[in-house]
C-alpha cells in the first residue's frame, strides 16, 4: 500500500491552497479515507475523514473552510483548503485503514504566513 501527498507549499493568510494524495494497493474505492495533520511540537490530529459513499466529516478547525473530495476512478483523494491560518501550518498526511492495518502517506508541508 502506497499513499502519497502532494501540493503542500507556501500561502499567504486568507490563500488557499489543495493537497491530493495518490493511492496504490488497496480498493481504494471500498476505504475511507482521512486526511491528518501534524503541527511543530504538536500531536497529530484529524483533518477529517471521507467514507466510500463521499461523505465527509471534519474537524471543528476544518469545517467551512476545507473540503475533502474523491475521485475513485483516478484513486486520488483531494483536500481543497480556503482561508488559510498561519494556525493551518503543519505536515499533512492521507490515511485509510484494510484489513486491519493502518497505513499513513508521506506527509506535504503546508506553510502558512501571516
Amino acid at each position: 500500500v502506497q499513499l502519497q501527498a502532494s501540493g503542500g507549499g507556501l500561502a499567504q493568510q486568507g490563500g488557499s491552497l489543495t493537497l491530493s494524495c495518490a493511492a496504490s494497493g488497496i480498493n481504494f474505492s471500498i476505504n475511507t479515507m482521512r486526511w491528518y495533520r501534524q503541527a511543530p511540537g504538536q500531536e497529530r490530529e484529524l483533518v477529517g475523514t471521507i467514507s466510500s459513499a463521499g461523505i465527509a466529516t471534519y474537524a471543528d478547525s476544518a469545517k467551512g473552510r476545507f473540503t475533502i473530495s474523491r475521485n475513485n476512478g483516478r484513486r486520488r483523494l483531494y483536500l481543497q483548503m480556503n482561508s488559510l491560518k498561519p494556525d493551518d501550518t503543519a505536515v499533512y498526511y492521507c490515511n485509510t485503514d484494510s484489513r486491519g492495518r493502518v497505513f499513513w502517506g508521506k506527509g506535504t508541508l503546508v506553510t502558512v504566513s501571516s
